[in-house]
């Protein structure tokens, strides 16, 4: 088995996420992480039994024996660093959204190819085991022609105004906040389960508190549910709080909705899709759940048992039926198809490629257009 040589730039929420994962990835080596400061670097260096810290990402990008990075960094990192890390030879995983823009996107996908070299983005939702059965149902044509897709991704970390991160700021994190956060993780999944494509979008967006309460000294992601305490700072605020959109795939017509301000829900994505002969609900807040709906039969509510599952859907569930697999595993089941990729240049990508990643900016563009508009938009291909 090859073995490969990777670091993670970046040290927060999803940093620790994705060192987490990579000591369940069997042939991959940590050897660095890099933060915006030594002491960072080397808190979760320690914490995960990684030798070399720094505080500088472009050491990572120097070292040849580094074959592989993770960029864990504020979304304005993104392209600077997965450009410089394909300049330099080496494969990217990137956190979404993959840059700042479509061209910048553009950009890292005609680089990826120029340097044949593998890329992802870290839409690792679709990794769930009951995800992957509900795809393989579909393409079995157990639903039929899909009619309608709906759903929603509702979390309330951001519910009051004393509630900060820095996905508020729009330089550090773009111009959209809900719909680039977590409403791509919805119109992702949407796209890869129906195997249709999102034409066209008519979107409203909402900003229910224009000023926000800034920590003096920061605020890591989702830290504000336990209580803010020192002095604080009145920023005014631009990004959205809630967003809304109905959409079209072809034939098929489809809502959802996106908030950090629905008061309890506190990761809760639904993928519902109904077609001519059947439809499916899965919520991340039950993973190991799938509910089945028919017209003339009864309901079925399936749990997740690799036993029970289509092939392909299996390959992602480690673990026998009534042990459940969740947020964490569904980075490993990536990262682990990422690196198989690297290892046979002949394989077929299993994960969300730099193009998902292009994708998904291309339909935050429409949306944001609509809303600006108050018309529909159609998404390019």
């Amino acid at each position: 088995m090859n073995r490969f040589r990777t670091a993670v730039i970046g040290t927060g929420f999803m940093g620790r996420t994705h060192l987490e994962a990579l000591r369940r990835v069997e042939n991959v080596d940590v050897v660095e992480v890099a933060a915006t400061s030594q002491d960072k670097a080397r808190a979760a260096a320690a914490g995960y039994n990684v030798l070399n810290a720094t505080d500088d990402w472009r050491d990572v990008i120097a070292d040849p024996s580094i074959e592989a990075v993770h960029i864990t960094t504020p979304n304005d990192s993104h392209f600077p660093i997965a450009k410089a890390a394909f300049e330099a030879g080496k494969h990217v995983l990137c956190e979404k959204p993959l840059a700042m823009s479509v061209a910048e996107a553009e950009e890292l996908v005609r680089l990826q190819a120029a340097k044949g070299l593998r890329g992802a983005v870290n839409h690792n939702l679709r990794c769930y085991p009951m995800v992957q059965q509900m795809r393989n149902l579909r393409e079995a044509g157990d639903f039929g022609e899909i009619l309608v897709v709906q759903g929603t991704y509702s979390q309330d970390w951001m519910l009051y105004p004393s509630d900060w991160n820095w996905r508020v700021e729009p330089a550090v994190s773009g111009v959209s906040r809900v719909m680039a956060d977590i409403g791509s993780h919805f119109f992702d999944m949407a796209e890869h389960v129906t195997g249709l494509k999102v034409t066209a979008v008519c979107s409203d967006l909402q900003t229910f508190w224009p000023t926000r309460k800034r920590p003096s000294s920061g605020g890591e992601t989702f830290s504000g549910k336990l209580g803010a305490s020192g002095e604080t700072i009145a920023v005014a605020v631009t990004t959205e709080d809630f967003g809304a959109t109905i959409f079209r795939m072809g034939r098929a017509r489809g809502a959802m909705t996106a908030s950090q301000v629905s008061a309890g829900r506190k990761n809760g994505l639904v993928l519902e899709i109904y077609g001519t002969k059947g439809g499916a609900s899965w919520r991340q807040e039950a993973p190991d759940e799938l509910w089945l709906g028919h017209r003339n039969d009864p309901n079925q509510l399936l749990l997740k048992d690799p036993s029970l599952l289509a092939e392909k859907a299996r390959a992602f569930a480690d673990y026998p039926g009534g042990h459940g697999e969740g947020y964490p595993d569904t980075h490993k089941q990536l990262f682990r198809r990422f690196y198989a990729a690297i290892a046979d240049p002949s394989l077929v990508p299993d994960y969300p490629e730099m193009a998902d990643g292009l994708r998904q900016l291309k339909i935050l563009d429409a949306e944001l257009a609509s809303h600006k508009a108050h018309a529909w938009v159609d998404v390019p291909e």
